[in-house]
C-alpha cells in the first residue's frame, strides 16, 4: 500500500493505473501492465495483493502474479520487494480468516529485512508491514509504534505520500487506544488530507470514520455519512468496513 499518486512527470500508463487502482479497480489496473519485466510483474502483484485487503477474494490471481514477480526477480531490491509482497499476502490471507499464514507472513518479512538495507527503497513499507503484524496478529502495540515511527519517517523523507498518510492513519489508532484523543485526531485528520488530495478513493471512507470516533456530534455523524457514500459508491469497498457503518462505526478501522 504504497505510492505517491500522480503529479505532472507520471506517464499516461503509470496516470492510468494509479486512476484505476484509486477506484477500487485493481484487476483493470493490473491488467494495463506487460507481466515480463521485473519492474511491472511486482507492480501487478502489489496491485492484486491490495485488492486481497479490500476486497477478501482474488487470493488465486494475487498468488499467481507474486510467482511470477518472484520468479523474474535478481536483484537484492526486486527479491526484498517481492519478499515483502509475499508477506503482506500472507498476512492479509491471515487477518481475513482465510488462512492461517502468520508464520509465512513473518518470515517473507523476515527474507525483506535482510535483502533491503536501512534507508534503502521499500524499507519504509517493510517498516509499516512489520507494525501491521506486530499490532493486529502478535497484538505488541508497543512494537508496532516503534515500526510505525520508523516508516513514518522513512515515509517522509521518500516523499511516500500514500505510505505517510497510513502511517499518520496507524499511530493516530495507537494514540486513541491509550486515551490520546488529541494526538489520535490529528493523525486521523492528517491521513484523511493526504488522501483526499491523492485522489486515493478507496482509502478515504475509511480514514473518515477513523477520524469519526474523535469527533463529537454531529460532526462525526457527518464523517460516517460521508463515509457510507463512499462505500456505496465503490460496490462496498473496503469490505471490512461494513460492520464500522451498519450500524454506525465503534472503533478504528483495519487497514
Amino acid at each position: 500500500m504504497s505510492g505517491n499518486g500522480t503529479t505532472a512527470g507520471d506517464d499516461p500508463l503509470q496516470t492510468a493505473v494509479w486512476r484505476l487502482r484509486s477506484r477500487a479497480c485493481w484487476a483493470d489496473a493490473a491488467a494495463l501492465l506487460p507481466p515480463d519485466t521485473p519492474a511491472t510483474a511486482l507492480q501487478r502483484a502489489v496491485l492484486l495483493v491490495e485488492r486481497c485487503l479490500y476486497t477478501e477474494r482474488g487470493w488465486p490471481e494475487a498468488e499467481d502474479a507474486l510467482r511470477q514477480a518472484e520468479a523474474l526477480a535478481h536483484s537484492d531490491e526486486e527479491r526484498g520487494a517481492a519478499a515483502c509482497e509475499r508477506g503482506q499476502l500472507a498476512y492479509a490471507a491471515t487477518l481475513h480468516g482465510v488462512r492461517d499464514r502468520a508464520d509465512e507472513a513473518r518470515a517473507a518479512l523476515g527474507r525483506a529485512a535482510a535483502l533491503i538495507p536501512p534507508g534503502g527503497a521499500g524499507r519504509a513499507l517493510l517498516d509499516f508491514r512489520r507494525g501491521l503484524l506486530a499490532e493486529n496478529l502478535t497484538r505488541s502495540p508497543q512494537a508496532a509504534r516503534a515500526a510505525y515511527r520508523r516508516a513514518h519517517a522513512g515515509a517522509a523523507a521518500g516523499a511516500d505520500a500514500l505510505l505517510l498518510s497510513s502511517t499518520w492513519r496507524h499511530l493516530a489508532g495507537l494514540a486513541l487506544r491509550d486515551g490520546e484523543l488529541t494526538e489520535a485526531r490529528h493523525g486521523f485528520a492528517e491521513s484523511l488530507r493526504i488522501r483526499e488530495e491523492l485522489g486515493y478513493l478507496v482509502g478515504t471512507a475509511p480514514a473518515l470514520v477513523s477520524l469519526a470516533d474523535t469527533e463529537d456530534e454531529p460532526e462525526a455523524s457527518r464523517l460516517r455519512e460521508e463515509a457510507r457514500r463512499l462505500f456505496r459508491l465503490l460496490g462496498g469497498v473496503p469490505t471490512w468496513l461494513s460492520r464500522h457503518l451498519l450500524p454506525p462505526a465503534a472503533g478504528a478501522a483495519t487497514a
